[in-house]
């Protein structure tokens, strides 16, 4: 899933870059699928229909995820470089809590 606070135009565009064949990314939610408090908007996990105890969140800010900070696994924020590898070094993490 990808989850954005980001407008939907921009959630395409990001998908776009990220499976641009739709092979590996199943949905897709944007700002209309998030909440919004106070002119801010946040993430809600509950959004996803799964699990929260089998559900992680990678993102750059816990501000997206103030209801569910515990699925929150904190990540620098993309800027787009082709050379990042950042969620190459989260794999053997995510293998232990796909084992867990």
């Amino acid at each position: 899933f990808i989850y954005t606070t980001a407008k939907q135009d921009y959630a395409k565009k990001l998908l776009d870059v990220l499976d641009p064949r739709r092979k590996l990314i199943r949905r897709c939610l944007s700002q209309s699928d998030c909440v919004c408090s106070q002119g801010c908007y946040w993430k809600d996990l509950t959004h996803l229909g799964r699990d929260l105890a089998r559900t992680v969140a990678l993102d750059h800010t816990t501000q997206g995820f103030p209801a569910q900070a515990a699925n929150w696994i904190p990540v620098p924020q993309w800027s787009g470089d082709p050379q990042d590898e950042e969620l190459l070094r989260l794999i053997p993490l995510l293998a232990q809590l796909g084992q867990a």
